[in-house]
């Protein structure tokens, strides 16, 4: 007897969540366990019932598709997370993948192409679709930027309103070494200030 595949849909388009839910729950090898409108309650149940696979819509109005993601492999590390969105941006795709996600698939894939995605991500290999892998190959690489753990804590904490003073305070180094992240994330971002290094990192979802 063949082994089903548990998995569980996020997506808060009900329009959507009813598409994958059909398209699924007629495959004999899929074990569908529920379909969520909130990146919080799918969370909330990966935690307490383990599944192989999540598919997870990357714009969620209670968290962004990098956190959710994050937040899912956390609680839930044998998880394979495989975003699905209508955007097709590959700094998106890259940061999805970059935050541990197993695959991208565009919303609009077959379900042959959503079938063959799952099967590739449960072999421990990236999963996009034919659309994605062709944005991927197509794209410049390299222009997505790198920034460090503590990098991002900055970056967050610049994002809340914090100053300089409460950020040193808040992590425990000095004004100095807060300044300097600051500077690097302002280079790394190719911004010139604050506000637009906020909008730019937000708009690659690193915030």
């Amino acid at each position: 007897m063949e082994t089903r595949v548990s998995v569980i849909i996020i997506d808060d388009h009900p329009i959507v969540l009813q598409g994958f839910t059909f398209m699924l729950q007629d495959i004999p090898h899929i074990d569908l366990r529920g379909a969520f409108t909130s990146a919080a309650d799918g969370i909330e149940f990966v935690k307490n019932h383990p599944v192989q696979v999540v598919l997870l819509d990357i714009n969620m109005p209670d968290m962004n598709g990098i956190r959710a993601c994050e937040e899912i492999l956390r609680v839930c590390s044998p998880c394979k997370v495989i975003a699905i969105s209508n955007n097709n941006e590959h700094s998106i795709i890259q940061r999805m993948l970059q935050s541990g996600a197993a695959g991208y698939i565009l919303k609009n894939a077959s379900p042959e192409e959503l079938i063959s995605c799952v099967e590739t991500a449960l072999d421990g290999k990236i999963a996009l679709s034919e659309s994605v892998r062709e944005i991927m190959q197509g794209a410049t690489t390299g222009d997505l930027p790198i920034i460090t753990r503590r990098e991002k804590e900055v970056l967050r904490m610049l994002a809340e309103g914090m100053t300089t003073p409460e950020i040193a305070d808040k992590i425990f180094v000095s004004p100095l070494t807060v300044e300097s992240h600051r500077r690097n994330l302002l280079q790394k971002f190719s911004v010139s200030n604050a506000a637009a290094l906020i909008h730019k990192a937000t708009e690659l979802k690193y915030i």
